[in-house]
């Protein structure tokens, strides 16, 4: 079956459809992975995009439930230059064709993959209409022309209600925003009691919680498309420690006071450079995000930027100069190879030791000893 992809500057590429029939509309991307095609697919973070791997074999290793990031995939298209229907792996339990297919998302193989990220590096992301029906195209400009590009990708994707994943060490509140598996993973792996909570819980909710620390997940979209959760974080800061990954570092820049803006093609892949500053040593990072903090920004803010991409010298990573709290702009959990950035998780756990240590509380029995005598 043919399948077409239409960009909004009027490019027309036709190719191979599998994965579902029908139509969708999105923001066009592309990701730099060679491999990690499952992660791309499950990763909230893509929510209402149509993704492009430069990569041209995809779909040869198929498709494995452990393998998940998420519950269910949110892209909206996945374009490839080959798509491989039958998989080579031991692990693989069905393929990337049922896959896309039990999802209702339309795939297209067989275009230039090359030229289509050559168009986006040069002009941009853009929204493109991916079709396997025979429409003209012209149809097809006048619905892609009133289309709009989603701006409520962290309501689509956080989860509904609070869950709970127990463990006997630090209590971490983790804020879904969007969030990956790999993060509860990390947080899980070193004994922490989490809990995951909605995108927009209150700061009041998160402290009757009573958390050690809040982890602030990643996400999809724009940041400031979600104003609620800046303005919790900024009721929150300096009570608890934070980490933020993500969506979760420019919430909590936008919350310091900082800016962001819409990077011209974004950073998707496993292998973006990173400086940290503190120690000069580069890191291998995976990342997927379209926009990013004002380096200018940072300028009469209480924020001090610890990392930077080599690439182009955007900002990559953020602390706090009085209260305890950093964030980074790539994925630590992602571990796309290297185990380079699993260390943050660590550094975390570390900085909410040091505050309970510095900041002791007083027994609960006494907190509601004193509230009962009116002293509190």
């Amino acid at each position: 079956m043919q399948a077409r992809l239409l960009l909004e500057d009027g490019t027309l590429f036709t190719g191979k459809a599998f994965g579902a029939e029908g139509q969708s509309t999105g923001e066009v991307v592309f990701n730099t992975g060679i491999t990690g095609y499952q992660e791309v697919i499950s990763d909230p973070s893509y929510c209402g995009q149509i993704v492009t791997m430069t990569h041209p074999l995809i779909g040869n290793y198929g498709i494995t439930r452990d393998d998940f990031e998420s519950i269910r995939p949110y892209i909206h298209g996945f374009v490839v230059r080959r798509h491989e229907p039958v998989p080579s792996n031991w692990r693989a339990q069905y393929t990337l064709d049922s896959l896309l297919k039990e999802y209702g998302i339309v795939g297209i193989s067989e275009i230039d993959t090359r030229m289509l990220t050559r168009i986006l590096r040069n002009h941009g992301t853009m929204k493109g209409i991916l079709t396997t029906g025979n429409m003209p195209v012209e149809e097809l400009k006048e619905m892609l022309g009133v289309s709009e590009i989603m701006c409520d990708q962290v309501a689509r994707t956080s989860t509904k209600g609070s869950f709970s994943s127990p463990g006997d060490g630090e209590r971490i509140v983790l804020i879904d925003y969007g969030a990956k598996s790999g993060i509860l993973r990390e947080l899980t792996k070193r004994g922490c009691d989490v809990v995951v909570v909605p995108h927009d819980t209150t700061a009041e909710e998160i402290r009757r919680l009573n958390p050690d620390g809040i982890q602030l997940s990643n996400g999809p979209g724009d940041p400031k498309d979600v104003p609620h959760a800046v303005a919790t974080l900024k009721e929150l800061l300096g009570e608890y420690p934070i980490f933020g990954i993500c969506l979760g570092h420019q919430l909590f820049a936008l919350a310091c006071g900082a800016d962001t803006t819409r990077l011209k093609f974004g950073h998707r892949g496993g292998n973006h450079p990173v400086k940290e500053l503190a120690s000069n040593r580069c890191f291998i990072t995976s990342q997927n995000h379209g926009y990013t903090v004002l380096e200018d920004s940072i300028i009469g803010t209480e924020l001090e930027v610890t990392h930077i991409n080599n690439n182009d010298k955007s900002i990559e990573g953020l602390k706090h100069k009085k209260y305890p709290a950093f964030t980074v702009q790539y994925h630590p959990e992602a571990a796309p190879g290297p185990y380079d950035n699993s260390y943050l998780f660590d550094q975390f756990i570390e900085m909410i030791r040091d505050h309970k240590a510095a900041n002791p509380k007083a027994p609960r029995q006494a907190e509601i000893v004193a509230a009962m005598k009116g002293d509190l």
